[in-house]
C-alpha cells in the first residue's frame, strides 16, 4: 500500500502542469482560437519564474512571475492573430520555436542552478495512513489546480458569461450580431490560457524540478495541446486525463526502480507514445470530434 500511495502521488505530481495547462488552453479553443505556442509559453515562463524564485528566494514571486511571463506571450500571440489576422496555426508554431529559443537565451547563467524545496502538505490529514501521503502531501498548486478545475466546470455550464464565450467558439459572426465584443472575449480567453501555461511552466522549474535546464518543459505543452482534445474541450475529463498522463510518465521511473529491464530510451518515449496512441483511437470517430469540438476553432474572425 505505501507503494501505491508514492505512485499515485508522484502521478499527481507529475500531471498536475499538464492540467493547469490543459485547461487554459481549454477555454481559448472554446472560444474558437487555436493556439499551439503553448510550449514556448511553458518554456518562457519556466525560466523567468526560476529565475524570479532564485534571486528573490521567493517561490510564490516565481509563480507570479511566470504567470505574467505566459501573459505576455499570449498577448503577442493574439496580436498576431486578433489584430493581424495572420494563420494560427503558423502563428503558434512560430511562438513555440521562438519561446525555446528565448528560454535558452534567457537562462543561459542559471544552467545547472537549483532552488532549496520546502515541504508541503495539508497539516494533519498528510499524517493519514495511505490516503495522506496519496492526496494531502502535495504542493498548494496542485489543490488550486483542482479547483481552477472545478471553477471552470461551473464558469462554462452554469453562468452566463460562460455561455457567451462558447457562443462565440461556436459562432462568432452569430454572437457579432447580437452585440457582444468577439475580438474582447477572444483576447481575455488568450490572456487567462497565457496565465495558466506560464503557472504551469513556473511550477515545473520552481516545485516539480526545482531547477533550471534547457527544455525543462520536455514536450509537456504538446501532450497538454492533445490533453484539450482527448477530453473533448471539457473540464473534469481533463482532470481525469492529466492523471493518466501523469501516471504514464511516472511509470518509466517506476519500471527502473523494481528492475525491469526495458531501455532507458524506450522508457523516455512512454508519455509520448500514449499521447500518440489516444489520438489515434479518438481519430476513428471523427463525428464524435465534430460533435464536441467548437465549430470555429482555428477559423479567423474579420468583423463587418
Amino acid at each position: 500500500m505505501e507503494n501505491f500511495a508514492t505512485l499515485a502521488a508522484a502521478s499527481i505530481n507529475s500531471g498536475t502542469p499538464l492540467l493547469i495547462a490543459a485547461l487554459g488552453l481549454l477555454i481559448n479553443e472554446r472560444a474558437g482560437v487555436l493556439n499551439l505556442g503553448a510550449e514556448g509559453m511553458m518554456l518562457v515562463s519556466a525560466i523567468v519564474g526560476f529565475a524570479v524564485a532564485h534571486q528573490t528566494h521567493m517561490p510564490f514571486l516565481g509563480m507570479l512571475a511566470g504567470a505574467v511571463a505566459g501573459m505576455l506571450m499570449a498577448s503577442l500571440f493574439a496580436w498576431f492573430v486578433l489584430v493581424l489576422n495572420t494563420n494560427q496555426v503558423a502563428t503558434g508554431l512560430a511562438l513555440s520555436i521562438f519561446g525555446g529559443g528565448l528560454s535558452a537565451f534567457i537562462g543561459q547563467s542559471f544552467v545547472g542552478q537549483s532552488l532549496t524545496s520546502n515541504a508541503h502538505g495539508i497539516p494533519f490529514l498528510s499524517d493519514l495512513p495511505v490516503l495522506g501521503k496519496a492526496l494531502f502531501d502535495h504542493h498548494g498548486m496542485v489543490y488550486v489546480s483542482w479547483l481552477l478545475c472545478a471553477g471552470l466546470v461551473w464558469f462554462l455550464y452554469r453562468s452566463r458569461a460562460g455561455l457567451v464565450l462558447r457562443a462565440v467558439g461556436e459562432s462568432p459572426e452569430s454572437a457579432h450580431a447580437l452585440g457582444y465584443p468577439v475580438i474582447r472575449i477572444r483576447y481575455l480567453a488568450l490572456l487567462f490560457s497565457g496565465a495558466c501555461c506560464g503557472l504551469a511552466g513556473a511550477y515545473l522549474s520552481v516545485v516539480y524540478t526545482p531547477m533550471w535546464v534547457e527544455g525543462l518543459v520536455a514536450g509537456r505543452g504538446w501532450i497538454a495541446l492533445a490533453l484539450t482534445t482527448f477530453a473533448t474541450w471539457r473540464p473534469a475529463r481533463v482532470l481525469l486525463g492529466a492523471l493518466l498522463f501523469g501516471s504514464v510518465t511516472i511509470l518509466q521511473f517506476h519500471f527502473q526502480a523494481i528492475g525491469i529491464t526495458i531501455p532507458s530510451q524506450i522508457l523516455s518515449m512512454l508519455p509520448y507514445i500514449a499521447t500518440i496512441v489516444v489520438l489515434v483511437l479518438i481519430s476513428r470517430n471523427p463525428d464524435w470530434i465534430r460533435l464536441n469540438m467548437p465549430a470555429s476553432l482555428g477559423k479567423p474572425f474579420r468583423p463587418g
